[in-house]
């Protein structure tokens, strides 16, 4: 009767050796899609949002007294200011606003300035 119970048991992981590397050969292969879109995922979506992060933070470390920056809410003014977490910015004549360091969202090149004084 225990002999029964054992071939069974055999029947049940594959019998042979060649027929158990079949089935984990299939198994790799089905995780082949899910790596190539992992790696998709990282090209496409993650090296780029490093890159852009990168670049800002260059650009925050590297900001001077006196160049004209706008922020992320869209505030424009010129740096008087620096500390290393807060930036002070002169939007207009006598008022000065402090401005964390992290919402400077690029160095403008005084174009906006022009087209104020032209109106």
């Amino acid at each position: 009767m225990l002999e029964w119970l054992e071939s069974t048991a055999w029947a049940q992981t594959g019998g042979s050796a060649s027929g158990s590397a079949g089935a984990g050969s299939a198994q790799i292969l089905g995780f082949i899609p899910f790596v190539l879109i992992f790696v998709l995922f990282y090209f496409l979506l993650v090296m780029p949002q490093q890159k852009r992060a990168r670049k800002q933070k260059e650009m925050i470390d590297s900001l001077k007294k006196g160049e004209r920056v706008a922020t992320s809410g869209g505030i424009i003014g010129t740096v008087t200011n620096l500390t290393p977490k807060v930036v002070t910015l002169q939007v207009a004549d006598g008022v000065r606003i402090k401005v964390v360091r992290t919402n400077i969202e690029e160095i403008t090149d005084g174009s906006d300035k022009k087209e104020e004084k032209g109106k």
